[in-house]
């Protein structure tokens, strides 16, 4: 069992604790570090642990063999690179960074230290997802031409003006930064990388912060096309449909935090509905976490894909400020 410090103690932070602790027999949380420790201290005298607001204690502590960092998306380059230095094993939720040269600094940090790296896309620890990946790859879905999703709710509402959640500068693309990024790497584990996008995005219900309407074309190296939205001023849902030459795969659910169904159908086939049995996706990301940091093994994701959706938010930001189709290197 390795011991983590759980670096952000928020509602996700909170999740990722909720889902493990005293529950995983691979990872368990000895530590807490928050900015505001009088509203989580009731807390982590229920899950265990102390609390610090100091970071670079942690960084210190020995006992401590990994970071969990649930923090907001503008520390994380930094808060990676300060804890490989430290020699800390590292898990860090999406987005890794906020741009491709943050993302290749803080991988270039850990590679030097030689200390185990994870970004947090729980997805692909989704049955259904795997599936589909089956599908495409013993060609039961046939050629892959399109992929398409949404990824809504109600964020902007959720958060006041004062919360970093509705800032630009934490989601320079709106919804796509906290959001999209899970359905930019399932669509990268299903179709390979991303290689132009053309983006427009807009803020339509509130006067103040990130935009609330985002929508996505991508074309990928392969040859097949893609499209993503995100609405955040709207009710929670989220869907994804894959299209390939001899039929199609969609999954979606409310909230998007279960076991997934399966919708799919074949050329001349009635629809069919695969159901999963239930896991925590929240705790599988972590033990394979953590099985990775035993066998000394330096990433759980692939570098490429890791710096792909870097280069699909910049492809983002800059399709939306040119009004051009932006092509990535």
């Amino acid at each position: 069992m390795i011991t983590a410090a759980i670096v952000g103690l928020g509602g996700w932070g909170r999740n990722l604790v909720n889902h493990t602790q005293g529950k995983s027999p691979k990872i368990r949380f000895v530590a807490g570090c928050t900015r505001t420790l009088e509203k989580a201290k009731s807390y982590g005298d229920e899950k265990g642990f102390p609390l610090t607001d100091d970071y670079a204690a942690i960084l210190a502590d020995p006992k401590i063999d990994a970071v969990v960092l649930a923090t907001p998306h503008t520390a994380h380059a930094a808060q990676v690179i300060e804890a490989a230095k430290a020699g800390k094993h590292i898990y860090c939720e999406k987005p890794f960074t906020l741009s491709r040269a943050t993302a290749e600094q803080a991988l270039t940090a850990c590679a030097e230290a030689n200390v185990t790296l994870m970004v947090g896309y729980n997805w692909r620890y989704q049955p259904a997802l795997q599936e589909v990946k089956r599908m495409l790859e013993d060609g039961r879905l046939g050629a892959l031409l399109h992929l398409e999703g949404n990824f809504n709710g109600p964020s902007v509402y959720r958060f006041p003006k004062e919360h970093w959640r509705p800032s630009r500068d934490e989601c320079p693309a709106g919804g796509m930064t906290g959001r999209g990024c899970h359905v930019v790497d399932a669509m990268i584990y299903l179709a390979g990388h991303v290689d132009s996008v053309y983006a427009m995005s807009k803020r339509l219900v509130l006067d103040y912060g990130l935009d609330d309407t985002t929508s996505m074309l991508f074309t990928f190296n392969g040859g097949s096309t893609g499209y993503l939205a995100t609405i955040i001023a709207t009710a929670e849902s989220w869907r994804m449909q894959i299209f390939g030459s001899k039929g199609w795969a969609e999954m979606g659910s409310i909230p998007h935090l279960t076991t997934w169904g399966l919708r799919r159908s074949y050329l001349n086939q009635p629809m069919e509905i695969v159901e999963f049995p239930g896991l925590s996706t929240e705790r599988a990301e972590l033990e394979a976490f953590a099985d990775a940091v035993v066998a000394r093994k330096a990433l759980v994701n692939e570098r490429s894909d890791i710096l792909n959706n870097a280069d699909v938010l910049d492809a983002i930001v800059r399709s939306v400020a040119s009004g051009t189709r932006v092509a990535i290197r």
